[in-house]
């Protein structure tokens, strides 16, 4: 059976780093997906993950202009506690944002790709809800 094709997509932290740092493969991923109509997507956590002294405010905000930057909700909270606790009670500020971002993939338009360097950790929290693809 043929996969259904995307409706989103959704950048994990090193996703969105490897974009910062000019990441040609990314880069091209992202683009395929904008020219196809598929919202790039990130959660406002994640950009805090991804960014650190060295990533260049100037680019910063381009990248940024080119996605769509998502809230982070109270439904999403709640969700991402639900997950966490179906995933079997992992918890720290690791997976705290991982299941926050997660309940952001589950919350939005589907089929949803996933890009994550975590394929282990988005598989226990989603499932076969989402398409994981490594980045």
């Amino acid at each position: 059976m043929k996969e259904q094709p995307a409706r989103s997509l959704v950048l994990d932290s090193e996703a969105l780093s490897l974009l910062l740092r000019s990441d040609r493969r990314m880069a091209a991923r992202v683009e395929v997906s904008r020219q196809a109509g598929v919202p790039v997507l990130v959660s406002a956590l994640t950009i805090v993950e991804a960014v650190h002294g060295k990533t260049d405010p100037a680019r910063l905000k381009w990248v940024l202009s080119r996605l769509r930057v998502e809230p982070v909700s109270q439904e999403d909270s709640l969700s991402a506690v639900e997950l966490l606790q179906d995933a079997g009670g992992p918890h720290g500020h690791k997976y705290a944002i991982e299941a926050l971002v997660a309940a952001l993939a589950l919350r939005v338009p589907g089929p949803v790709i996933v890009l994550t360097s975590d394929r282990d950790d988005w598989s226990k929290l989603c499932g076969k809800r989402v398409i994981i693809r490594d980045v």
